[in-house]
């Protein structure tokens, strides 16, 4: 009985905990809701565009990977967005990762193959902590679905049919675009920035990443801030989960199915029971 009773208080307790932060992180919410831009993976028949993946990919390793690592990523998932065999192995070719141990019990430093990891900047978590001011940056990996804002009722009921799935990459578009001068008589704290649509907040660590002609395209896309971070919010989503397009398309499959099924199971209910004699 003791250890029924000191269960169920120890999960009341981490109740109440989960919703003293969760109050705590809706005081300190974003002043501006994420603007809602227009993708080509939105909707169900949406589809991800790879030249502006490829785009992407170029910022993060140009621009974020410097602070940023990608450590679900491995370098042959980069063909799947367009990039050749050849232009994979060129990719990898450029960095280094540790291997081992050898014939000695040495580990030692390797060209990166397309079967590996891309690599992250810093050797672990404390290393990134340590050099950032005591918070290490966050993996982009899962990025675009942890940074994803509820939207609340009784918008995500429509979100379920139209197939919406884009918060995050909104979300992280509104961000990057979204750096400004604080507002008169806003007071942050000492090494932070104000943007409104930061989820956490105003006051955000990461200095403003972009600004525009950061990184020089390939193809003949202008430079600009906007298409910057329109490309590597979608890279970033395309990251998080690949197969979101197909998703959306079997969901939307899914729900027609269900609406036929509903319609011929009240023509066979009204036809069971269209010779029955009411009482």
């Amino acid at each position: 009985m003791k250890t029924i009773i000191s269960k169920i208080t120890a999960a009341a307790l981490a109740l109440s905990i989960g919703f003293g932060a969760t109050a705590v992180f809706a005081a300190g919410g974003p002043t501006n809701k994420p603007r809602e831009v227009d993708w080509s993976f939105s909707g169900p028949f949406g589809k991800w565009d790879l030249g502006q993946l490829q785009r992407g990919y170029k910022i993060y390793a140009e621009n974020c990977s410097s602070c940023h690592s990608i450590e679900l990523l491995s370098f042959r998932n980069l063909q799947e967005i367009g990039f050749s065999e050849a232009e994979v192995k060129a990719i990898a070719a450029e960095f280094e990762v540790t291997d081992g141990p050898d014939a000695d019990g040495e580990m030692f430093e390797r060209a990166a193959v397309p079967a590996d990891r891309i690599p992250g900047p810093y050797a672990n978590t404390a290393e990134a902590a340590a050099v950032n001011n005591g918070a290490a940056p966050p993996d982009f990996s899962l990025l675009a679905k942890a940074r994803a804002p509820e939207r609340g009722f009784p918008t995500f009921v429509f979100d379920i049919f139209t197939t919406y799935a884009e918060n995050g990459s909104d979300y992280i578009y509104s961000v990057l675009t979204g750096y400004k001068d604080a507002p008169e008589g806003a007071e942050l704290p000492e090494g932070t920035h104000y943007n409104p649509y930061f989820i956490a907040g105003n006051a955000i660590a990461m200095a403003q990443p972009l600004y525009g002609e950061d990184v020089d395209y390939d193809d003949d896309t202008e430079p600009t801030l906007d298409q910057h971070a329109k490309d590597v919010a979608a890279f970033m989503t395309w990251a998080a989960e690949p197969y979101l397009v197909e998703r959306k398309q079997l969901g939307f499959k899914v729900m027609i199915f269900l609406l036929i099924l509903t319609v011929l199971l009240y023509l066979s209910k009204k036809q069971v029971f269209a010779g029955m004699k009411k009482d």
